[in-house]
């Protein structure tokens, strides 16, 4: 089992350095008020990922530190999670620190590695149980009730809640995509509108990719025929001459010419031989561009019709590359976009009919899910609400009765609730039921909310029977009560004591306290003491034995620690614990 050894404490509040040791049973941290008892309750939610408050740093210091030491299992949830974290064991214990500086900044070290303050939040849940009066009020509600109920209950809520929490999920993704889907119908109308328009007029056109280009130089070749023509003309006859003028000059004569004039010596030098060869490329370039020159000029001839219909066709593509593209590949990867989605926004009406019915076999599914969570909780209610009232009869409260009511909220129509019950109930992620703890503090005494029908003496027992009960059911290591037994007195007080004492052979056990009769029960006993300066030292927590424990005890009793009446009933105390224990 986890055990909370020690904790030192350093500039946190009135506690300039003190070291807390702790008792692997039951531990109880007593002092005059004002005396940094609740700094010890402090320290360890700081350990265990409490929020780091500057206003906690003592006035002067730079910075609070709190580190801890807890034994640990190997194996057990805790150290695998703390290994996981990098953190190491020293000889079987987990050294956990935590430092808050005055500006605010906080720094958390687990087994000597730096972590994030969440993983401390997360060894909290598997070891330490902290309770004091702010728990007590989170207990007044009914939300919390809830919780405490459900984790009572264990897999026997779990399991529904599960199965229920996924299909209340579903449901709301699906309602969420039904309501847009619906409200929107008529912008998604027009949008499928100005598709088809769009589309039928890309189609009208029938574009083909690279039209518009091949287009527009065909144009520009048709706009200028004239000219082009006639520079093929002239460049013809520049190089192959001119039939009706035989003393003309043209290129193809003269590097003929050339080359007859080097065929004759090209024998008596290569290099003179090599420049024939080219000279003879040259004659068949001429050649082949002449002949290519005399084609052009004969196919090409001014067509105005020509010119006209490819202007016109130029002119519909403009339409379409102004409104749907830059060019027409752009507007063809529209036209391709667009009918993908006017296919979504067509099917819109059956997408609609599936979602109806999805929706409405959910609601159907939620509501058999909503009665099996109901009727689970209904029976872990009985089974809870009894075992607190037997532990209320071991806190002095032997008449007093726990229950429960579970309620469900009726819907304002069938379509917003679900049916539990033959009836249309308002529903939630964690079900359709409103849970209330209830007490009837006596007999006959009718069962009423324990924030209306419970004293804070009562309602501080109840709290402690209800933390008992979780013990049995869903235990952790150690259990921190600060001042759970406040409004206690007498012999419910004894009571108390008892029962902290008996839940302490099963879980340490570490609670703040003003009442002997608690303290007496505890096997260590620790007096928080200021010094004359108004700060809690090394030597200011110390633990009590002997003699010193009955003065405590007797201050406790009467304020008076050297008053033997009050010395005797201390001693009493401590005979009755120890007789019981």
């Amino acid at each position: 089992m986890s055990v909370l050894e020690e904790m030192r404490i350093r500039s946190l509040g009135v506690i300039d350095d003190a070291v807390v040791e702790l008792s692997p049973g039951f531990t109880a941290v007593t002092g005059e008020t004002g005396a940094g008892k609740t700094m010890v309750v402090t320290s360890l939610g700081l350990l265990l990922g409490g929020r780091a408050d500057p206003a906690l740093v003592r006035v002067g210091a730079k910075a609070a530190v709190v580190e801890g030491r807890i034994t640990v299992s190997e194996g057990d949830a805790a150290a695998l999670r703390a290994e996981e974290a990098g953190a190491e064991l020293d000889d079987g214990a987990l050294l956990i620190s935590r430092t808050v500086s005055a500006e605010g900044r906080s720094r958390a070290h687990l087994g000597g590695r730096s972590v994030p303050v969440g993983v401390l939040t997360e060894l909290a849940d598997e070891l330490v149980a902290v309770h004091g009066q702010t728990d007590q009020q989170g207990l007044l509600k009914p939300a919390r009730q809830r919780q405490a109920l459900d984790r009572y209950a264990g897999d026997g809520v779990d399991v529904p809640h599960a199965k229920y929490a996924a299909a209340y999920r579903r449901l709301r993704a699906v309602a969420t995509e039904l309501d847009e889907l619906t409200t929107r119908a008529r912008e998604r109308a027009q949008e499928a509108d100005l598709l088809r328009f769009g589309l039928n007029e890309v189609a009208a056109v029938e574009p083909l990719p690279g039209e518009d280009t091949e287009l527009a130089a065909e144009a520009e070749r048709l706009g200028h025929a004239e000219a082009l023509a006639s520079a093929a003309s002239l460049a013809h006859t520049a190089l192959a001459g001119n039939p009706e003028d035989p003393e003309g000059v043209d290129a193809t004569t003269v590097v003929a010419a050339a080359g007859q004039s080097l065929e004759a010596v090209r024998a008596h030098d290569p290099a003179l031989a090599a420049l024939a060869d080219r000279i003879g490329e040259i004659s068949i370039l001429i050649a082949d561009v002449s002949g290519e020159l005399a084609g052009y000029a004969d196919q090409l001839e001014a067509d105005p019709l020509r010119l006209a219909a490819v202007e016109e066709r130029r002119a519909a593509l403009t339409t379409l590359t102004r409104k749907y593209g830059e060019d027409i590949a752009a507007v063809l990867a529209w036209a391709q976009e667009g009918a993908g989605r006017l296919t979504e926004l067509e099917g819109d009406d059956e997408r609609i009919g599936e979602l109806t019915a999805e929706r409405d076999a959910l609601r159907t599914e939620l509501s058999a899910l909503g009665q099996a969570l109901t009727d689970a909780r209904t029976e872990a209610a009985a089974r809870f609400a009894e075992a607190v009232t037997e532990e209320l009869a071991s806190l002095a409260m032997p008449h007093a009765r726990v229950s429960f009511a579970i309620r469900q909220s009726e819907a304002a129509d069938e379509a917003s609730g679900i049916d539990i019950g033959g009836r249309s109930v308002v529903y939630g992620p964690s079900g359709a039921d409103e849970v209330e703890l209830l007490l009837a503090p006596h007999p006959g005494a009718q069962p009423r909310p324990i924030a209306k029908g419970a004293s804070g003496g009562e309602l501080s027992r109840v709290m402690l029977a209800v933390e008992v009960v979780f013990a049995g059911s869903d235990p952790v290591p150690t259990y921190l009560f600060d001042e759970v037994d406040a409004g206690v007195g007498g012999k419910a007080a004894v009571e108390v004591g008892r029962r902290l004492a008996k839940l302490a052979r099963s879980a340490q056990v570490v609670v703040v306290t003003h009442l002997p009769q608690v303290a007496a029960f505890a096997d260590r006993q620790l007096l928080v003491e200021k010094t004359v300066d108004g700060s809690v030292t090394r030597s200011g927590v110390t633990v009590l034995e002997g003699e010193d424990r009955v003065r405590e005890l007797s201050r406790m009793l009467a304020g008076q620690e050297d008053s033997e009446t009050a010395r005797a009933h201390a001693e009493e105390l401590l005979a009755t614990a120890r007789k019981d224990g």
